[in-house]
């Protein structure tokens, strides 16, 4: 089977929404209404709805780090996870809850990682890896 991951979350404004995910993160809008919003989410379908964002935690425990929980996310290949992080580093806005660095150095899993919120405070984590076969590395 093939598949595309749908997911669903509330955001304060959709014109905001759409300025972080289509013009910072590099997104494509899709379809919309006055109170919600299609974005492709690197592959994926984000729909974004007028609302309360979901309630966050800095509660899971990833090596030495605590991070939101839940959060959604995405993996890319180094030069992709490379090229936004430099990105997102320019940008004065972004304030990272995680600074894009290296985790499991060395070891099985070696990934990149960042945090960040989006304007209505989701968390969002993107992981780089140099080959897709390391993603699932144990």
């Amino acid at each position: 089977m093939q598949s595309l991951f749908h997911l669903a979350y509330h955001v304060h404004d959709l014109a905001i929404a759409r300025k972080f995910y289509c013009g910072l993160l590099g997104c494509k809008e899709g379809r919309s209404t006055d109170t919600w919003v299609d974005i492709d989410f690197f592959g994926h379908q984000l729909s974004l709805h007028l609302g309360q964002p979901f309630a966050v935690t800095n509660t899971g425990k990833v090596g030495n780090h605590m991070v939101p929980m839940p959060h959604l996310g995405v993996i890319l290949l180094m030069p992709d996870w490379r090229a936004l992080a430099d990105r997102l580093e320019q940008d004065p806005d972004i304030q990272f809850v995680l600074a894009p660095s290296i985790r499991f150095s060395g070891e099985a899993g070696e990934q990149a990682t960042m945090f960040f919120l989006d304007p209505s405070g989701n968390p969002i984590e993107v992981k780089g890896f140099a080959q897709w076969a390391q993603v699932y590395e144990s």
